[in-house]
């Protein structure tokens, strides 16, 4: 028992000192460009894309905020805007869409890169879908006259001026403490799914669904994990099982597009419907067009040469161990 959990003491260091490496410096980099203003300067440059999905040029900023810092980094500036006034429940519902698509990309980026992928693929991927997604459900919500009424929120937080720095310091050090005790929490659960075998009942429950889209077994309980959980610790613990095992790396990429358009479904969609987003739209149209767009991915990538696929979503095994 003691050297179960010295060895469950040893992974957790090591994946959540990995993890760290990538935190804090993009954080304390985060900090720098709020404080610079660049956010706004981004927002800015968004209206037009924001135009597309039927919504006001404001709302740049908005999503600038989300893709930069995090979602409640973009709620924060949802009601510094009072946009929660302005809006229909439709355009919300996209708004929130663009932001779960894509948010804390300078750390989830990050992550998916120490996994094996391409950085600026996935952002390609989170960026671009995301903007696919505003455009499709706004031509959806508008065509069927859905959810035209004035937005109603139903929750706003209390605090909406900025932190001091200690504050700042002080709330980076209780997030880096979570993500420590979490993942230990979720390799613990994992290493008793293993021993049990439900691990292996669960990969194979899925495995219908999951397959379908060419995604190995081998990562589909971490992807559940970070379709549940967030990508964080769902790539943490990818990151793990591929120094341990031989997965092929394409199946790595296809896991990470699949958690990159919908991750976090639980907390995340939470705080969108908040917002006052409509939940068939956070819950049902995010998951089926991330289902849909992985299996379109994988479709059309399995009708080039494996190795040409490879060079163009896969960093390269030398600069891989070199960055290790």
């Amino acid at each position: 028992m003691q050297n179960e959990f010295k060895a469950l003491l040893k992974d957790t260091v090591k994946s959540a000192v990995g993890l760290y490496k990538i935190m804090i410096p993009i954080s304390i980099a985060v900090k720098l460009l709020q404080y610079f203003g660049f956010i706004s300067w981004i927002g800015a440059a968004l209206a037009p894309v924001m135009q597309l999905a039927g919504l006001p040029g404001s709302c740049g900023i908005v999503w600038a905020t989300t893709m930069v810092t995090n979602i409640y980094g973009g709620m924060m500036a949802f009601y510094s805007l009072d946009l929660s006034s302005v809006l229909s429940t439709a355009q919300v519902s996209i708004l929130c869409s663009l932001m779960l698509m894509a948010h804390a990309l300078p750390i989830e980026l990050q992550i998916a890169r120490k996994a094996g992928c391409r950085l600026w693929l996935m952002f390609l991927v989170r960026f671009g879908f995301g903007i696919v997604t505003g455009i499709l459900m706004n031509y959806f919500l508008d065509t069927a006259h859905l959810f035209q009424e004035p937005n109603s929120v139903q929750w706003k937080p209390p605090v909406l001026e900025d932190p001091t720095l200690m504050q700042w310091i002080l709330g980076e050090i209780k997030k880096y403490i979570i993500v420590f005790f979490v993942v230990m929490a979720l390799m613990a659960v994992m290493r008793i799914l293993k021993k049990s075998g439900a691990l292996d009942k669960f990969s194979e429950g899925l495995k219908p669904v999951l397959g379908v889209l060419g995604i190995n077994k081998e990562v589909i309980p971490m992807t559940v994990i970070g379709l549940s959980l967030g990508i964080l610790y769902g790539g943490a613990l990818i990151i793990k099982e591929t120094e341990e095992k031989k997965i092929p790396k394409l199946d790595v990429f296809y896991a990470f597009v699949l958690m990159g358009l919908c991750h976090s479904l639980i907390e995340d969609s939470l705080l969108m419907i908040s917002m006052g987003a409509d939940w068939t739209m956070i819950f049902i149209f995010r998951m089926l067009f991330a289902l849909l767009t992985t299996w379109l991915i994988v479709k059309v990538t399995k009708l080039f040469d494996a190795r040409t696929i490879e060079r163009i979503a896969i960093r390269s095994t030398d600069k891989m161990e070199a960055n290790a």
